[in-house]
């Protein structure tokens, strides 16, 4: 029993069968309103009836996989969800049990004649019915949308209004294929001999005294001279005496 009430709980079949329970009793009872403004129009009524009986089963699987639901997300929802959610399926119990008993009182109006006098006040109540119905859809409605019951936004801190702190917020990620690549070559500067922290101020070379100097080293060399225009020139080779052989 347990593995079959598991496999129900996985198909989440609470919202689907809400709607269903809400559109059969809402138009059930818009049928039977519809019905009572022209008599002879017996196949109006008869409508109306199935609508109710269909409408009144499906409150009663509706409040059953809200059960299944509730104890799933109980434990994982803030204090005031849980408040709601409560309400939510308090309306849910009575009012399937409402609407079984209006499907009984329905199908008694339509076969029995001693019940048919108490058309108008089956009517009235069926009526204030729907209203609840709707008020218990808006509950569910506040805890998917207010407290995130039920979704990937369900937290025990989540509430109607709850703003996302800004260190939760997901960081849009840019593709990097679609940002162009700039490169700006990088100037390199030319090592210069005054901006080189290496580079020692060497001292400075000591003046040419202007005096000629008297060493014999100045004049043992009588192979070149330098000539007023600064360039050097070889004297000239002499060739040797010819000999008197």
């Amino acid at each position: 029993m347990d593995a079959i009430l598991k496999l129900i709980q996985g198909f989440e079949l609470h919202p689907v069968v809400d709607h269903f329970t809400v559109a059969l009793l809402l138009v059930g009872v818009l049928t039977d309103l519809a019905g009572s403004l022209a008599p002879t129009r017996t196949w109006i009524r008869y409508m109306a009836l199935t609508l109710m009986i269909l409408g009144a089963a499906s409150a009663g699987a509706s409040f059953g996989t809200g059960s299944l639901e509730a104890d799933r997300v109980w434990k994982h929802i803030s204090p005031d969800a849980q408040h709601v959610l409560h309400l939510h399926a308090e309306f849910g119990k009575y009012l399937a049990i409402t609407f079984a008993v209006l499907a009984v009182w329905r199908i008694l109006i339509q076969a029995f004649a001693f019940a048919a006098g108490s058309r108008s006040l089956y009517l009235i109540i069926a009526v204030l019915s729907c209203g609840a119905l709707l008020y218990a859809g808006s509950l569910g409605g506040e805890l998917v949308y207010g407290y995130g019951v039920g979704t990937a936004l369900m937290s025990p801190t989540a509430g109607p209004g709850a703003e996302a702190s800004p260190a939760a917020s997901p960081t849009p990620e840019v593709p990097t294929e679609a940002l162009p690549t700039v490169s700006v070559p990088t100037a390199t500067p030319s090592p210069s001999p005054e901006a080189s922290p290496s580079a020692s101020p060497s001292p400075a070379a000591p003046e040419a005294s202007p005096e000629p100097s008297d060493s014999p080293a100045a004049h043992s060399s009588p192979e070149a001279h330098a000539s007023p225009s600064g360039h050097v020139q070889m004297p000239a080779k002499h060739a040797p005496p010819p000999s008197n052989v």
